[in-house]
């Protein structure tokens, strides 16, 4: 049985630790697991991921920015999401549609209309069965990105770090609005400790997939 499940969040939110977690966890019970990430997840978007998370590409304009993100997303649905659902897998990606309401729309102020049709155009139409929402506060999640992008070098990738709070609240707030006003978001409390929020991440997801075999059945 395939479903998409995304996850999204802020900056530092723990989201690519929770997926592996969940990765693990659904492959014991015997599920094919697909993981990937946005933006990236095949060469072709890797390449458009290196310069949209590039901190000396500060100049770049949110139309830009927000083109570039699309055409990254065409790639990877196309290429890996698709052929993995219709293979029987469950798909599991770091971001996703939501990212670009809450960052081009809501953060960098771009028009809501626009960037639903450029993500229909990108996606051509696929949208996650179920989205959990990391949620922790601002201050809390910039200082693990910025520490996880000291201790692994990542500063090539530390463009949106560098925004400031009021930037990451706007993404923060249209998060949280998104997840209000669509029933496929699921908001996880993302602050303590990895364990105890894996277990919070199991504990949904696997509510969601019983209520989706009593429904198939």
């Amino acid at each position: 049985m395939s479903f998409f499940i995304s996850f999204e969040g802020i900056e530092g939110s723990g989201k690519s630790t929770q997926v592996l977690r969940l990765q693990s966890s659904l492959e014991q019970q015997g599920h094919k697991v697909t993981v990937t990430r946005e933006p990236g997840g095949c060469p072709i978007a890797n390449a458009v991921r290196s310069i949209l998370l590039d901190p000396a590409n500060h100049a770049m304009v949110p139309r830009a920015e927000l083109l570039l993100y699309a055409a990254a997303r065409a790639q990877h649905v196309d290429e890996v999401i698709r052929p993995a659902l219709d293979d029987g897998h469950v798909v599991l990606c770091d971001r996703f549609i939501d990212a670009t309401m809450a960052y081009q729309g809501a953060g960098r102020g771009l028009d809501e209309a626009l960037l639903t049709a450029i993500n229909d155009q990108a996606t051509g139409g696929l949208i996650p069965d179920l989205t959990l929402l990391l949620d922790l506060p601002l201050e809390i999640g910039l200082s693990r990105a910025k520490s996880r992008n000291n201790l692994q070098s990542l500063e090539a990738e530390s463009r949106f770090e560098l925004e400031s709070l009021t930037f990451h609240n706007r993404v923060r707030t249209a998060y949280l609005d998104q997840a209000q006003r669509q029933d496929r978001f699921r908001v996880i409390d993302a602050a303590g400790d990895i364990g105890a929020v894996a277990q919070r991440v199991h504990t949904t997801v696997q509510r969601f997939l019983s209520g989706r075999i009593d429904h198939d059945i």
